[in-house]
């Protein structure tokens, strides 16, 4: 648990640093909103949770520049459902999930490239608290930490398809606190 403890603290010194090196830069569509669905399940020992999610994205610039050069920031707000084993595996419970994920993106090729990768932090609340049959939170409050990589295509970018790791915690605000990680696909359409 200790390492979980320094690995949330490490997120937010990450998160921080990101809303920092966000640049208000957006290149092969990244300007544009969007709204996506992803679907994935966890990648840890323990429970065996399966989640779906449903969410847009808004591409956010401090100064209204939109400069090529690789890197943007958006708000990821999304709707989600986890469906995990309850009573030693033989019901599953669903929880509903709702969250705000700041996210920042780097296009490589100074923006020229169809291939990105995003790094996010943001927050979720269940309606819930995550019980299932091994592993539960202590609280319905979750942070969220994400990591990303995709491609872009389609005539001007619109659509994306991207493979996504994700991670849950309450960050040790109450006990117990074991995290969940999950790997999800995600596609995307850009208006």
């Amino acid at each position: 648990m200790t390492f979980k403890f320094s690995v949330a603290r490490a997120s937010w010194g990450a998160g921080v640093l990101l809303l920092v090196l966000a640049a208000p830069a957006l290149a092969f569509g990244d300007a544009s909103p969007g709204v996506y669905f992803e679907g994935g399940s966890t990648i840890q020992g323990g429970a065996d949770a399966d989640a779906w999610a449903a969410g847009a994205v808004l591409p956010w610039s401090p100064s209204g520049d939109y400069k090529v050069d690789g890197r943007s920031f958006a708000w990821d707000i999304y709707a989600s459902q986890w469906r995990a084993p309850q009573a030693a595996g033989v019901t599953r419970r669903d929880y509903a999930q709702i969250g705000v994920i700041a996210t920042w993106r780097y296009r490589f090729n100074a923006g020229q490239s169809p291939w990105f990768a995003d790094a996010g932090i943001g927050g979720t609340v269940m309606n819930h608290v995550y019980r299932p049959s091994e592993r539960p939170f202590a609280t319905s409050f979750q942070f969220t930490e994400v990591l990303g990589l995709g491609r872009s295509f389609g005539e001007r970018g619109e659509h994306e398809v991207s493979v996504r790791l994700q991670h849950f915690s309450n960050a040790g605000i109450k006990k117990p606190n074991p995290g969940a990680n999950f790997v999800r696909v995600r596609y995307l359409y850009r208006f």
